[in-house]
């Protein structure tokens, strides 16, 4: 149990600085694991238009299905990797290896789709950054990706039973995929969400029909499901004044924060902070929190302020824990993705 708990938060860190998932060109993040991207307003989105592409056969006749192409960039070489390796690797690095086998198979078909629909937007608009690379092992901006070394080197004596287990997973649910009308997923996650996972529309600014809340109420049960910041008065104050230069803070401190909307699934839409309204995904990035559903009090006495936050990670898509939970209570992989993605499909790519 010590291990698991452990290894959870490890990844949990982990997750907390990866992006969603992105396919367009970003303009601004909000967020530490949010990835801003929209292609025709300001607001932080991703949503689930695909430019136009070839047509399958002129992509089958001149790329390997097989192959994805990983620009490491700690070296600038980019790897060649059968997709089998690369989304072992990525199961890996994204999921404790200590979960059940289904919530392992459900992240290898997420995975998948992720790498996929990175490849296709590739193929369609190269990005020149990649040099080539359909995907980056950079985890501030992909999902993040294990070599062997670097799974060894995190896993320890360990390696091989972890290895053996994500390999299976992968395996198990070989070539297997997310789709919605067609076009591969924005199979976003996270770790825990605040007992519902979040809408697209309410993270990012644009709606996406298969990423709207459900209900996931074992998040309740991780350990990151709580987490409790203090910060006093100066730093709070300090923080606020950098990045909201024209917000007023001669009122007292018990009246510079006002929440005034939350979503169903309780993240903080609409917040006034020195009078200035902000998003909770704002303020979120603003204090380095774990989600952006969160309450905010201050302590009159010991002049701090104490953020409470729910859950861990943006909120939209599949919880990793909660998958964990279904898997442990029966569930196979893909009652899980089905759940969590509503209106998907889970097909051959």
């Amino acid at each position: 149990m010590k291990e698991l708990l452990k290894i959870t938060g490890i990844f949990a860190l982990l997750l907390a600085v990866i992006p969603a998932l992105s396919f367009f060109v970003p303009q601004r993040t909000i967020g530490s694991d949010a990835y801003a991207e929209t292609v025709r307003t300001e607001t932080t989105a991703e949503t689930a238009e695909v430019p136009e592409t070839e047509s399958p056969d002129t992509i089958a006749e001149t790329e390997n299905e097989d192959v994805i192409k990983v620009l490491d960039f700690t070296s600038g070489q980019v790897l060649e990797l059968s997709m089998r390796d690369y989304v072992i690797g990525a199961v890996l690095a994204e999921m404790p290896a200590t979960y059940c086998t289904e919530a392992l198979k459900a992240q290898a078909v997420a995975a998948r789709t992720y790498a996929i629909r990175q490849r296709e937007k590739q193929r369609l608009a190269p990005d020149p950054e990649l040099m080539g690379a359909d995907i980056s092992n950079d985890s501030s901006k992909f999902q993040a990706y294990f070599t062997p070394e670097q799974a060894k080197n995190f896993y320890g004596i360990g390696y091989e039973t972890y290895y053996q287990k994500a390999a299976e997973a992968v395996d198990d649910t070989d070539r297997l995929a997310l789709f919605y009308e067609d076009e591969p997923i924005v199979a976003a996650f996270h770790s825990n969400s605040g007992g519902m996972t979040e809408s697209a529309e309410v993270i990012w600014g644009s709606p996406v029909e298969y990423l709207v809340p459900v209900e996931s109420p074992e998040d309740k049960n991780s350990p990151t499901y709580l987490d409790e910041e203090i910060f006093t008065e100066k730093e709070f104050r300090e923080k606020l004044e950098k990045a909201l230069p024209d917000a007023d803070f001669s009122s007292p401190a018990g009246e510079w924060i006002e929440i005034k909307e939350t979503s169903v699934s309780g993240t903080v839409t609409e917040m006034l902070a020195g009078g200035e309204k902000l998003a909770g995904t704002d303020f979120r990035s603003i204090f380095s929190l774990r989600s952006a559903n969160f309450t905010v009090v201050y302590n009159a006495d010991e002049k701090q302020f104490c953020v409470t936050t729910k859950g861990y990670g943006h909120g939209v898509g599949l919880s990793q824990y909660g998958a964990n939970a279904m898997g442990e209570n029966g569930s196979d992989f893909r009652e899980i993705l089905l759940h969590y993605y509503k209106g998907a499909e889970i097909k051959e790519y």
